[in-house]
């Protein structure tokens, strides 16, 4: 399992003419490793992270996503394989008031209690299956989010700023939860941050500005 960008570019309208904001980009993020992707506003970050999902289609390239290329998926196609092989961290958890922490990871996989309290117990909530957003912390709130992006057993997690609400010793302690599970899990994970005191933790670290990657 691993996830694979080649060449990819990918231009906006802009006016009379078309915005680049990926330019040529190629990735490769092998199975249980973590890849960080710094880079100031702007620079493509979220571009990358879209393309990455299958969320938009960029004009030039291939997404290779645990070995299956995606270029001649249909719509229907790239919905079913987001839902099965790739597990998105939003920035915000973007929890559902009313569910409890079990709740939130049971919905994404017609209901398996189990693997939702087997996921919690590894982000370390066990004891905090039953309780509501209201009732968590923000790093508490992030680890659900984690927990359920998880839930479907992905071979690809994109993860996107996740400790922007955290004080530094909590966005420490979601850093290390996310590269330890992306080993325990076998995901071949991308995680774009604005920190840097973070990126020891990761296998591999790119920067990108004006929409081209780099080795950091």
């Amino acid at each position: 399992m691993s996830l694979t960008l080649e060449g990819i570019t990918l231009t906006y309208p802009d006016g009379d003419g078309r915005l680049t904001a990926l330019d040529q980009v190629d990735l490769h993020v092998p199975v249980g490793t973590t890849t960080a992707v710094i880079g100031p506003s702007g620079s493509g970050k979220s571009s990358l992270l879209a393309v990455a999902a299958t969320l938009v289609t960029p004009d030039d390239g291939t997404v290779t996503v645990d070995g299956t290329p995606t270029g001649e998926m249909t719509r229907g196609e790239l919905t079913d394989l987001r839902r099965r092989r790739i597990g998105i961290v939003f920035q915000q958890p973007n929890l559902l008031p009313a569910l409890t922490a079990a709740e939130q990871l049971q919905v994404m996989a017609t209901r398996n209690r189990r693997k939702a309290l087997e996921l919690l117990d590894a982000v370390g909530l066990a004891d905090q299956a039953g309780r509501r957003p209201h009732q968590l912390s923000g790093g508490q709130r992030q680890r659900v989010n984690i927990a359920r992006a998880l839930m479907n057993e992905p071979a690809v997690l994109l993860v996107d700023e996740p400790t922007s609400a955290l004080d530094h010793e909590r966005g420490a302690a979601i850093i290390d939860l996310i590269t330890t599970l992306t080993r325990a899990q076998r995901t071949a994970t991308v995680l774009v941050t604005h920190d840097r005191s973070h990126l020891t933790a990761a296998d591999a670290v790119v920067t990108i500005h004006d929409g081209r990657l780099r080795p950091a």
